[in-house]
């Protein structure tokens, strides 16, 4: 008697398997951008150009195959200076976050410090010191209010 393949197999009800909490994403992309940011403290210190680049779906118009394309993109430090002696602001959905009451920035000093410092702050991250930054709702831009055309002068 022959014994098949698939009873050599252990086989088991399928576990449930939960999903994960979206701050867990969101911290993902934020400490990819705390990366990149670190790259470009790190290159320019070294006095080296910063590229970076993001791979994209193009459709080709001949063919009309999508294919994936490399394409640099331009990022913008979250760092600055001011007479030599940098700060640092971490940004979330492309605003800087209130670390205390009304304070922005971190003050850095030199700026051989900001890889380190940097750093530090993706450990913060990624153990949750974060999150409550993370999960806040995006703040409303407020519409520019137009002067009202009934009062004229």
């Amino acid at each position: 008697m022959t014994t098949s393949v698939l009873s050599s197999l252990k086989v088991i009800a399928r576990p449930k398997i939960e999903p994960k909490p979206p701050v867990i994403g969101k911290r993902m992309k934020l400490i990819e951008k705390l990366e990149q940011q670190q790259e470009l403290a790190t290159c320019m210190i070294e006095k080296r150009p910063f590229e970076a680049y993001r791979e994209k779906m193009v459709k080709d118009p001949v063919t009309g195959e999508r294919k994936k394309q490399r394409r640099q993109v331009t990022v913008r430090p979250w760092y600055y200076d001011s007479d030599g002696h940098y700060y640092l602001e971490i940004k979330v959905n492309n605003k800087s976050i209130e670390l205390q009451k009304d304070k922005h920035a971190i003050d850095v000093g030199d700026k051989a410090k900001l890889p380190e410092l940097i750093d530090t702050i993706i450990k913060a991250t990624e153990k949750g010191e974060l999150d409550t930054f993370l999960l806040a709702p995006p703040t409303a831009k407020k519409a520019p209010t137009k002067p009202d055309a009934s009062k004229k002068a």
